[in-house]
């Protein structure tokens, strides 16, 4: 299998969900073996996708460098990842990705737009070759080794529209588009209003995430029975294309979120518990199939 780039540059302005301001976004394609990159043409920073370059993950995931930041960087991620492309330079002339409806279908529809080009590198992926995990009290996220791509979420939210909810999510593009992409992100209206009292969650609306209050949801309509649970994987997709390849391996999480997850892809690294591997026959395996 080959590396992957756009076949073309596209581009959106949608509102930060933090500072609630017009973000102007860029895709374009890069060759074969750059990488993915974030650039602020506003500070002419660029910023690699990597995980030592995180610098925060409280409210989303956000990386930095040189004192520029992109923040929410998680959507579109998930988006990039699920579409197997290795080369990317995303450009942002402010320290936000727009959140436009709050979950990654629309960045699923510019990646389509733009078109997958096929270059002549070989793919590379990371294969998981042994077991990490990170725990907080009973909150876990954890990598094994295993020969397809995988994703398992639990959750228990003590509200009534919540609950428990479990997800096992096989990975393929077609599977992302149909069964992940249009979960939205979610948030509670009590933890809203404290938010947007200390100036954050400003552009924040029930367009883009499903807000809650006590007993219920304050959105018209869910798009799953189980949307909560699904955004996760959506969000720890997003957060695990910090590997820099797509990995092979089995992803597990009860409750996790951005801290644990960025503690899980710094810990492959740091206790080798992965190697680099790529296919030129698309025979010799399975997860060389799933991009659509």
């Amino acid at each position: 299998m080959k590396q992957r780039t756009i076949q073309k540059s596209v581009e959106v302005i949608g509102i930060g969900l933090h500072k609630g301001v017009p973000v102007k976004l860029r895709l374009e394609p890069m060759p074969e073996n750059s990488g993915i990159v974030f650039y602020r043409s506003d500070k002419g920073v660029t910023i690699p996708l990597k995980p030592e370059f995180v610098v925060d993950t409280k409210m989303a995931t956000v990386i930095g460098n040189e004192g520029a930041v992109v923040s929410t960087i998680e959507h579109l991620m998930s988006a990039v990842y699920a579409f197997g492309i290795d080369n990317l330079r995303i450009i942002v002339d402010n320290d936000e990705i727009p959140i436009l409806d709050g979950s990654a279908v629309s960045f699923v529809m510019m990646i389509k737009e733009a078109g997958i080009k096929k270059l002549s590198a070989p793919k590379k992926f990371l294969r998981i070759t042994k077991e990490v995990e990170i725990k907080d009290n009973d909150k876990f996220a954890r990598l094994n080794p295993c020969k397809k791509t995988k994703l398992d979420f639990k959750i228990n939210f003590d509200h009534p529209m919540i609950g428990k909810q479990v997800y096992d999510f096989e990975f393929s593009t077609q599977n992302y588009i149909k069964e992940i992409a249009r979960a939205r992100t979610f948030g509670f209206l009590k933890e809203v209003q404290y938010l947007r009292s200390i100036g954050l969650a400003l552009g924040g609306s029930l367009e883009n995430a499903i807000v809650l209050d006590d007993k219920g949801i304050l959105n018209e309509n869910l798009r799953f029975p189980d949307e909560f649970v699904r955004h996760k994987i959506l969000d720890a997709i997003g957060d695990m294309s910090l590997l820099g390849h797509n990995f092979v391996g089995c992803y597990e999480a009860f409750a996790s979120g951005h801290h644990l997850n960025h503690l899980l892809t710094l810990k492959v690294f740091e206790e080798e518990a992965y190697e680099v591997v790529s296919f030129e026959d698309e025979k010799e395996f399975a997860v060389a199939k799933v991009f659509g």
